[in-house]
């Protein structure tokens, strides 16, 4: 079997029994690392999913507890072939959010997984489990039909990334040797559009607070107190308003960065614009420049009195809870001192900040035009014949300073899912028709890389 046959092969098996059979298995392992999952089912995934696959394609394994002493356990895994044949290292995570089945729609069960037209839908088919998988089975295609990769590959999953990672920096500080490598090469996020490959090398960092105004205890009538005591409603919309315009657009000098340079900005240019308002954002920016290249501050939620049977009286407290999504050249040891300056000087400083939910994600990004970054696009491009959206990084957040800082890696995501996919939320779906491409992608990329005489630097 030629190098075109065993490509055009992996792209057929997302069609298969035997592909629905495999992700079927591990959308049904409830390895949920939120307030619905049991710790149980995550050392499970790895156990009884993994280990199953990993082990019969000559991997060697590993399953580590959380070195922090709690949150979800760790698979390293690793094949090697020859040391003087270029390391990936591959990462995903098997853990997911709650399946909150209540909001999925009727005939859906997020535990099990259904397709429906090009559609598989299930917790986890997007976000992460099938984008690792499709990953380990192009490996096993080659493995199969030649017998040998040509280069070396570690293998890092983590169950707890849906809960900030926990561990995850201790753990690559503590086994460096076991996961050195020349690159990561990994999968998550979506792409751009569903029918054109995306890459990305890095990611915006993202930090999640909550305002407070507390004034007092209890509530007090609206008309015999109305106009005497302070409204902390008011305050807090009023402090907010302080941080974004009536556009969104960032008021608070530290958070807007200095990073939206000329190459990035040539990056950014010409790729699609994905759904948006057209007055809402940072007005002299680009779509693409706003979301890959830029900051944003969303309130998550905001909670006072009871919606549902709201009273005739002033509340007492007033809370919000926000987030801040972050690029390279933003100060994140300052971002909440710097707010807390900025509501003083606005006249606000009643009104409390608190960092809550996990430590903040680091924002990275890795230059668009490294030598391995065009060795994947070249490849992708040969594989697929298309052109391919080359990112700085991704709007959302991952560990990827784990890879960057701590290993000393470039870091190159291949997603192999689609914006529109639902992840974190009901109705979460895979496309059919992005899993087949993306085991072409994968299959013809780890060709090439068995295939190369001399590593991309």
């Amino acid at each position: 079997m030629n190098d075109q046959q065993l490509v055009d092969t992996a792209h057929s098996l997302a069609e298969g029994q035997a592909f629905f059979d495999t992700l079927s298995r591990l959308i049904a392992r409830r390895s949920i690392s939120q307030s619905e999952g049991q710790v149980e089912d995550l050392y499970a995934y790895l156990q009884q999913d993994m280990l199953p696959l990993l082990e019969p394609m000559g991997f060697d394994c590993r399953i580590l507890d959380n070195p922090t002493g709690s949150g979800g356990p760790f698979l390293i895994a690793e094949r090697i072939e020859d040391e003087k044949r270029p390391t990936i290292l591959i990462y995903g995570h098997g853990d997911v959010c709650n399946g909150e089945a209540a909001r999925w729609r009727s005939g859906l069960n997020p535990f099990v997984l259904s397709r429906e037209g090009d559609r598989l839908y299930g917790r986890g088919t997007a976000d992460n489990k099938i984008q690792h998988l499709i990953n380990i089975l192009a490996l096993r295609h080659i493995i199969e039909k030649r017998g040998s990769l040509g280069f070396n590959v570690r293998l890092l999953i983590e169950m707890g990334e849906e809960t900030g990672s926990k561990g995850l920096h201790q753990l690559c500080e503590a086994h460096r040797q076991e996961l050195a490598a020349d690159v990561l090469i990994a999968s998550d996020g979506p792409r751009l559009q569903a029918d054109i490959p995306t890459m990305f090398m890095g990611s915006r960092g993202g930090v999640s607070f909550e305002l407070r105004v507390d004034l007092r205890e209890g509530e007090f009538h609206s008309g015999n107190f109305g106009g005497l005591l302070a409204d902390p409603v008011t305050l807090l919309a009023h402090a907010i308003a302080t941080i974004v315009d009536a556009r969104g657009q960032i008021l608070v000098p530290e958070w807007r960065p200095d990073s939206l340079t000329d190459d990035i900005r040539a990056a950014l240019r010409g790729l699609p614009d994905r759904r948006h308002d057209a007055d809402w954002g940072e007005e002299s920016l680009t779509p693409a420049e706003r979301v890959f290249g830029w900051n944003s501050f969303a309130v998550l939620a905001i909670s006072a009195g009871n919606i549902a049977a709201p009273q005739n009286a002033i509340c007492g407290t007033a809370r919000a809870a926000c987030q801040l999504r972050f690029v390279v050249g933003t100060n994140m040891d300052e971002l909440l001192p710097s707010l807390r300056r900025h509501l003083d000087a606005h006249g606000y400083p009643m009104v409390e900040v608190h960092e809550v939910g996990h430590a903040p994600f680091k924002a990275t990004r890795f230059p668009p035009d490294h030598p391995w970054v065009r060795f994947v696009e070249r490849s992708i491009m040969h594989s697929t014949g298309k052109s391919v959206h080359v990112l700085p990084n991704l709007a959302g957040s991952l560990p990827n300073d784990v890879f960057t800082d701590i290993l000393g890696l470039p870091t190159i995501w291949i997603p192999h899912s689609h914006a529109e996919c639902g992840q974190h939320g009901p109705n979460e779906h895979a496309l059919v028709s992005i899993a087949g491409e993306g085991l072409r992608i994968m299959t013809a990329l780890f060709l090439d890389i068995g295939k190369t005489t001399e590593l991309p630097s």
